[in-house]
């Protein structure tokens, strides 16, 4: 068996050493191949990674009889290159769909959180902390309770309170619009 032939083999029973040495030998042909198709170092990186992966995943299919681990490499590469600038041209066709279609008309929701702030703001202490803290911070009642050192019925009070002035606030916002 020739030099390539014993590391192929090697190569398809797995053995540690024979992957560092097939990637030495084989990796700035891959990457070469890569790049002088996509013309990008990133993606010619990229899919020579993807290569070696899919390389050493499927080493059980590689018969060194039948052709060379570097033409075997070759043709794995073709077909990542392909599959590379196939994503390439799926993500340009996204791109300006997405460039295109209408964003989402967010004006209410943005109105509706600047209104809720201002309304918290207006509560002031301690509807607006003990609100802020259920709702930011998402702390319970009986956290709450414990970190304001407030008794948990109070703390439930100054909730229910604190939400029905937000309700009245958020209603008569909605009304004017």
């Amino acid at each position: 068996m020739t030099e390539p032939e014993v590391l192929g083999a090697r190569f398809r029973d797995g053995t540690a050493d024979a992957v560092r040495l097939v990637y030495e030998e084989y990796s700035s042909m891959v990457y070469s191949i890569a790049l002088r198709t996509l013309r990008n170092t990133a993606d010619a990186e990229d899919v020579t990674q993807q290569v070696f992966v899919s390389a050493w995943r499927s080493r059980d299919r590689f018969d060194p009889q039948r052709a060379p681990i570097g033409a075997w490499l070759s043709g794995i590469t073709r077909y990542a290159v392909a599959d590379a600038l196939r994503r390439r041209a799926r993500d340009r066709s996204d791109l300006a769909e997405a460039e295109d279609a209408p964003g989402p008309d967010r004006t209410d929701e943005i109105v509706d959180q600047v209104v809720v702030a201002q309304a918290l703001v207006e509560l002031g202490p301690p509807q607006q902390d003990v609100l802020e803290l259920a709702f930011f911070e998402r702390l319970t009642h009986t956290e709450i309770a414990e970190r304001m050192d407030l008794p948990l019925g109070t703390v439930k009070s100054h909730i229910n309170r604190g939400l029905r002035r937000l309700r009245t606030r958020m209603e008569g916002s909605h009304a004017s619009r």
